[in-house]
């Protein structure tokens, strides 16, 4: 689980009900744990419609200075609203990990163990592919210049994503359609699904050297394919 920042109060403009929430902690690269601030003079509002560009804020890493693409904070009502809670202008909250300050000279740090998070919406699924690329080592995370004709595209500098939260098991059509707009952009890809794939994409991605993962409702990338494997374990 994810360790959490201080609270704040956050009351729902529908019922009026308050809340006490913290935001969630997201391990930065460099292993320290960053969570943006949250505004206490600010008014949280109901989430009426989604738009990709209001779903991330830039959050800045004190212990390293890096500047990260991370969910927007948000909070569930029982009266049923989803409250977008107020970020304060200024950076992150970062707690420089424990153990030892630095790998030793030539070496690098071995990558920490992936911190998943549920996959409850489409939303979800997007959010814990975002933080898998991240762990991997890819930067610049953001939504793909082109739409992919099924699911959702995502790219990072020199990779395509697309992550499928349909329950139909992804086609040889949809990795073809990837493979295709990667050879476009002369970048890698890589596919998520969360149903799996048909016998026939599964083979056709081999042939293309395309790596294929499954994300369970634990939000953890299982890889399904030798290049995935091979992705996993070497990182960006």
């Amino acid at each position: 689980m994810w360790a959490m920042s201080e609270s704040v109060p956050v009351r729902c403009p529908a019922c009026r009900r308050e809340h006490l929430y913290a935001a969630p902690s997201y391990p930065c690269a460099c292993g320290a744990p960053v969570s943006p601030h949250l505004d206490r003079r600010g008014s949280a509002t109901a989430v009426t419609r989604r738009a990709w560009e209001e779903e991330w804020i830039t959050v800045r890493c004190e212990s390293c200075g890096h500047d990260g693409q991370w969910p927007r904070p948000e909070l569930g009502c029982p009266c049923g609203t989803v409250l977008r809670v107020t970020v304060a202008e200024a950076g992150a909250v970062a707690e420089a990990p424990p153990g030892p300050a630095s790998a030793p000279e030539a070496r690098p740090a071995p990558r920490r163990p992936f911190q998943t998070v549920a996959i409850r919406t489409a939303r979800d699924a997007v959010t814990a592919t975002a933080l898998y690329l991240r762990w991997l080592g890819y930067r610049d995370i953001r939504r793909a210049d082109q739409r992919p004709p099924s699911g959702i595209g995502i790219a990072a500098r020199g990779l395509l994503a697309q992550v499928d939260p349909s329950v139909r098991p992804a086609s040889v059509r949809d990795v073809e359609c990837l493979w295709l707009t990667a050879m476009t952009e002369s970048s890698r890809c890589v596919y998520f699904s969360l149903a799996g794939y048909a016998d026939d994409a599964h083979g056709r991605a081999d042939r293309l050297g395309v790596p294929l993962f499954v994300l369970d409702l634990t939000g953890t990338p299982r890889a399904v394919n030798d290049m995935a494997d091979t992705l996993h374990t070497t990182g960006a």
